[in-house]
């Protein structure tokens, strides 16, 4: 078989591995957690009866293990549940919301990921000089503030004093596509300046690393500009570290938008998931740890086969 076949195979039968490991710590840390499921659902006032018909229904006189197969099967056929608050299709409920989180995490990673390849590429042009010193200097700043205090201070001077955006980002289906853009446009901004210091400096690293190979030096001694030898043939040789990290920080768009989607009321997977946990809704919650976890995966895995392909001497071997 060839090696790259045997590689993705690995890797594809790793990232499986690691969400089924995921699964059981989701499982298990919703079991553990104090309290009563049943008591939180009936209220403080419910009878020893009622709360015993209750974890009947639910299943919770079950043993752990039997519980987490019958949840992992039905989760595998697309069945997540109902939830306990509300009796509605976890599924359905969880359809919206990722559909909505995806929304917000596509449009920043339109704008926060050409953006910080262009800049990554801009400070390894001028590397050393005044725009290096300061795209590093900026970036480096925008990372090293909470997100949450980014979103509260865009939210106090875009929104409440210059009034160009609202602060409250709810969307819904009978909007235009213009008007959902206008309503995502602070959140958008906040995970665009959160991921895009990360990327600019691994682009500039990576590019930097291939600036020291011999074949560099001969393009530079043919007389070809400095922009052409790195865009034509630094960049493209660093393809693979650099998506590498742009399919980290996608993953991150996706898996860590619960700060800023609370921030700015956003009805996303985010949002979703904190309301149930204060509800102590565990299969809500659950469903959302695996949604969670199945996309961390699933982008790493993607950025490692990328990896795998990108790389001459796997498709070429001798």
């Amino acid at each position: 078989m060839h090696p790259i076949l045997i590689l993705v195979s690995q890797r594809i039968a790793l990232g499986l591995l690691l969400l089924f490991a995921a699964s059981v710590l989701i499982f298990a840390g919703t079991m553990i957690l104090p309290g009563d499921v049943a008591q939180s659902i009936l209220g403080q006032s419910a009878t020893p009866e009622a709360l015993a018909n209750l974890r009947a229904e639910l299943g919770l006189n079950e043993p752990p293990v039997t519980r987490y197969f019958n949840w992992l099967f039905g989760a595998m056929q697309g069945d997540l549940g109902v939830a306990l608050t509300n009796g509605q299709d976890i599924a359905d409920a969880l359809g919206r919301r990722l559909g909505n989180t995806l929304f917000l995490a596509f449009w920043a990673a339109v704008i926060a990921v050409p953006l910080a390849i262009f800049l990554g590429l801009l400070a390894v042009r001028y590397r050393n000089r005044w725009p290096d010193k300061l795209i590093s200097g900026v970036t480096l700043a925008s990372i090293s503030i909470p997100e949450f205090l980014i979103g509260y201070l865009l939210v106090y001077f875009v929104a409440v004093k210059l009034g160009w955006f609202s602060s409250v980002a709810m969307i819904n289906d009978s909007m235009s596509l213009g008007d959902k853009l206008s309503a995502i446009a602070l959140p958008v901004a906040v995970l665009v300046l959160v991921v895009l210091a990360h990327m600019m400096r691994m682009t500039r690293a990576a590019i930097l690393n291939v600036m020291q190979s011999a074949y560099i030096e001969t393009a530079e001694l043919k007389g070809l500009s400095g922009f052409n030898v790195i865009f034509r043939h630094a960049f493209p040789n660093a393809i693979s570290p650099i998506v590498n990290v742009v399919m980290l920080n996608l993953a991150y768009l996706v898996v860590g938008v619960v700060v800023v989607e609370v921030v700015f009321v956003y009805p996303g997977m985010g949002q979703f998931l904190v309301d149930h946990v204060s509800k102590r809704d565990v299969p809500v919650v659950q469903a959302c740890g695996l949604v969670f976890a199945a996309v961390y995966i699933g982008l790493n895995m993607v950025a490692d086969i990328v990896a795998i392909l990108s790389n001459p001497r796997l498709r070429h071997p001798k």
